[in-house]
């Protein structure tokens, strides 16, 4: 990470210095006996990520009603590549201004992933004694999930089986985060809909909670996300479809993990209710995973994951079995390998990955990914 520190004394404006004119400043403030100045020291950080390599998926389908094996290059399979500028300001007293803006892209393609500029999080906010408030734009507050995947969210982990649900973003965001107590810790979100006439349509809401205590940790995330109109399952798609369980959803997940040693295990569950969705479509998920992390040396950890999901009116089940290693070159760069099956029953067709790449309803689909991310 490279860190740009600036230095701002305010005396009738704020006008930004370096390191040696705030001292001046102070010396000077001082001499004139003016004990009442302020001074604030902001920092702001450059980070990232470039994240690329290798994947291979059997069986996805075709236009021509067949299937075939697809290589590609992969971009995001591991963790999303990304660039961001973040930054504090001490206020004084405890409190702190901050802000982000982050942006996700393709490093095979060179794009973003969206139209957005920071299509990932962009929001400004203060942090104190009493907790923390952001607003603007932010993942949304499944993305929690994060700390109970055993893969790190991988395209072959949580988000597989529920195609996406629980890692989408939030626009319009207001969030706050409550002081640890005790190992507790509570963030409340909600992400405005901005539709006249009615507070309910298209708005997220969501709370997670988190107990933290050793090496055990305990997560309840519980959300809503409504269509177009303040219900679950009745809107349509930009692509003129009707919404699913898996686009707006009422969704709780709960989980946990224990660290033993070198050992971390991982246990989750997730389900899913959309009310609104026509007659006798699919309306319920129920998803389960296990999974464990084993550190054999400071640079190596092994990853194996096991989960299944089951769709009512129809959807169908299926079971995806994942294993993959993680090694460090250094604390920046990264080596890693995954690989994974899904097997589908005779209606479903859920991708061994988190992609558009399914197979026809009732095939199993074999995939694996390599690469190399590098963070700075």
């Amino acid at each position: 990470m490279q860190t740009i520190t600036s230095i701002v004394a305010t005396s009738g404006n704020r006008a930004p210095r370096g390191a040696s004119s705030f001292k001046l400043a102070a010396v000077a403030g001082a001499l004139l006996g003016l004990a009442g100045a302020v001074q604030a020291q902001s920092a702001v950080t450059v980070y990232g990520r470039v994240d690329a390599g290798v994947d291979y998926q059997s069986n996805v389908a075709t236009a021509g009603g067949g299937s075939g094996s697809l290589w590609r290059a992969s971009g995001n399979q591991w963790g999303t590549s990304m660039i961001g500028f973040k930054g504090t300001e001490d206020l004084g007293s405890g409190l702190n201004a901050f802000f982000l803006l982050e942006s996700g892209f393709d490093a095979t393609k060179g794009s973003t992933n969206g139209t957005a500029l920071f299509n990932r999080r962009s929001y400004v906010g203060l942090s104190g004694s009493a907790g923390s408030l952001k607003f603007g734009k932010n993942l949304f507050i499944d993305n929690d999930v994060w700390f109970l995947d055993p893969t790190g969210q991988q395209f072959i982990g949580t988000a597989t089986l529920v195609r996406g649900r629980n890692w989408q973003g939030a626009d319009n965001v207001i969030e706050y985060q409550t002081p640890t107590w005790g190992g507790f810790n509570a963030t409340f979100q909600t992400a405005l809909g901005e539709q006249a006439g009615s507070i309910k349509n298209k708005r997220k809401d969501g709370v997670s909670l988190v107990y933290q205590n050793q090496g055990l940790e305990l997560r309840a995330i519980y959300d809503l996300i409504r269509d177009s109109n303040g219900k679950y399952g009745s809107g349509l798609n930009s692509d003129g479809t009707r919404n699913t369980v898996f686009d707006t959803s009422k969704e709780l997940i709960l989980g946990g993990t224990y660290t033993i040693d070198k050992l971390k295990l991982f246990l989750g569950y997730e389900n899913l209710r959309a009310p609104d969705v026509a007659p006798g479509s699919p309306d319920k998920v129920n998803h389960y995973w296990l999974g464990a992390n084993y550190q054999v040396t400071p640079a190596l950890t092994l990853i194996g994951s096991v989960f299944r999901v089951n769709v009512n009116n129809g959807g169908g089940n299926a079971n995806l079995f994942m294993a993959g290693a993680n090694y460090s070159l250094s604390k920046r760069t990264l080596l890693y390998v995954g690989a994974g099956t899904v097997r589908n029953s005779s209606t479903a067709n859920f991708s061994v990955e988190a992609t558009n790449n399914n197979p026809l309803p009732g095939q199993n689909q074999n995939g694996a990914y390599a690469g190399i991310s590098h963070s700075f």
